[in-house]
């Protein structure tokens, strides 16, 4: 009989396409979604949906129940206007309740979903799995949390585990990277700093093969793993990739980082005591300063994973659908 699995997250990017992918080779996918008219499409591909959410124990426990082997794909990610407290309750506390109702549906495998995030900005390039841990915001910060009390559960309650920790993620189906690609097609894009921030991507579909590998392959039980791309870019290199992909032309007028930086803090400062959002963020400035360049050679070596979409292809596949959706 058909392994049966849950994915958490279901209604998101990455559990969404992993939820399709699992059904395609065979499993039998059960996913809980707080809001299951959201996740129609998974619904008429055979995925069977559960009302569920991580807050909720009881309604883990229904969804765990008989499952060999639980993806916890579900995350709160950056959203402006979300307290400290949020963020904890779901990305940490909420991991919690799906270990113990894992633990207490019988499930043979735990796939814990983390972040390159918790490394924060690298002091070592590329930097591997066991590189210091430096979470720059409260998501990246809460997610360690999570990750971390997913490998104490695994190490102290005997159920088999597995951590990955994706890098950028983007691909066909994703939105956080259309405002970058609307930005440049319209010509208005400046880069901010020199450009040579170092940044790792992850194709969609290269990530979900090698979350599978993290489920399935026996060797990768009490792992962690990066899963990135083939290589990682410059910003210089991510932006040029995007122009030539739209067929437009790349200014090459850069803004000096402090003073939008300087803006970004003051913005802060005035806009949240008003319960207003501010027009420009520190963390969306940083993201032109920070190096992410990861290694993932653990991730070759034990689960036998190979990204095999490269950059300009990956990013051309993306504003083909951007551009299909009407998006562009």
């Amino acid at each position: 009989m058909a392994q049966a699995v849950l994915v958490t997250g279901g209604t998101g990017f990455t559990g969404g396409r992993l939820c399709l992918k699992l059904a395609e080779r065979g499993f039998r996918v059960r996913t809980v979604a707080r809001d299951p008219e959201k996740a129609e499409g998974l619904s008429k591909a055979g995925i069977e949906v559960l009302r569920g959410d991580l807050k909720d124990p009881a309604s883990l426990r229904r969804a765990a129940e008989g499952r060999e082997v639980v993806y916890h794909i579900a995350a709160l990610f950056r959203t402006e206007g979300v307290p400290d407290s949020e963020f904890r309750e779901v990305n940490a506390l909420g991991t919690l309740r799906m270990l113990e109702a894992a633990l207490e549906g019988g499930a043979r495998r735990f796939v814990h979903c983390s972040t390159v995030g918790v490394h924060g900005h690298v002091t070592e390039v590329p930097s591997n799995e066991d590189s210091p841990f430096a979470p720059g915001d409260i998501y990246q910060e809460t997610k360690l949390e999570g990750e971390t009390l997913a490998r104490e559960f695994f190490r102290d309650r005997g159920l088999p585990g597995v951590v990955f920790r994706p890098a950028g993620i983007y691909g066909p189906g994703d939105m956080r990277f259309l405002k970058l690609f609307r930005s440049i097609a319209s010509g208005r894009f400046r880069m901010i700093g020199s450009g040579n921030a170092l940044y790792h991507l992850t194709y969609i579909d290269d990530l979900t093969d090698g979350i599978i590998l993290c489920g399935t392959r026996r060797e990768a039980l009490g792992g962690v793993y990066i899963l990135g791309g083939e290589r990682y870019v410059t910003l210089r290199e991510f932006a040029a990739t995007i122009a030539e992909a739209l067929g437009v032309r790349l200014s090459r007028v850069r803004i000096p980082f402090a003073p939008v930086y300087a803006a970004a803090f003051l913005c802060e400062k005035a806009c949240r005591p008003l319960r207003i959002e501010p027009p420009i963020f520190r963390r969306r400035v940083d993201f032109f300063r920070k190096d992410r360049a990861f290694d993932i050679s653990r991730a070759r070596r034990a689960l036998g994973y190979a990204p095999r979409v490269g950059l300009r292809e990956g990013i051309r596949r993306t504003a083909d659908w951007y551009r299909a959706q009407g998006l562009l």
